[in-house]
């Protein structure tokens, strides 16, 4: 039993500085190759928490921000949001004035959740798409 305790040891003091050795003279394009291999075949995302497919190049225009976020509330009125193009739902919230409504939207207010759920949105994108819903009234 006595002999069997060294070659073991030499066995893998063998196998640890063969493995060493052939982990040194691996080319780069060798490594790129494994790298290649081995990468991930996709993404796991929480439901909610999706990237955004295409980044947006510029800053988006009232209709882009209202038809994507705003209308959900503002298209139908849901917890009282006023509804687009609506004077009488409009009307005592210009009366308060663009900073009031500028302020509302981007720090939310009420049942308005702040940038109306558009974290990504600009204050111009966000002032915008106020412009875009109180328009002809």
């Amino acid at each position: 039993m006595s002999m069997s305790r060294p070659i073991l040891s030499l066995v893998i003091a063998t196998l640890t500085f063969s493995t060493t050795s052939f982990a040194a003279t691996i080319t780069q394009q060798q490594y790129d190759d494994i790298a290649e291999r081995i990468k991930p075949v996709g993404d796991v995302y929480l439901a909610g928490s999706e990237p955004v497919v295409e980044e947006p190049s510029g800053p988006r225009d009232g209709a882009t921000v209202y038809g994507t976020f705003c209308i959900a509330c503002h298209g139908s009125g849901v917890s009282g949001a006023p509804i687009k193009g609506k004077a009488e739902d409009w009307s005592a919230r210009i009366a308060q004035g663009k900073d009031v409504m500028k302020d509302h939207a981007i720090n939310g207010f009420n049942a308005m959740p702040a940038r109306g759920t558009c974290m990504d949105c600009s204050d111009d994108e966000i002032v915008a798409a106020i412009e875009h819903m109180i328009e002809g009234l």
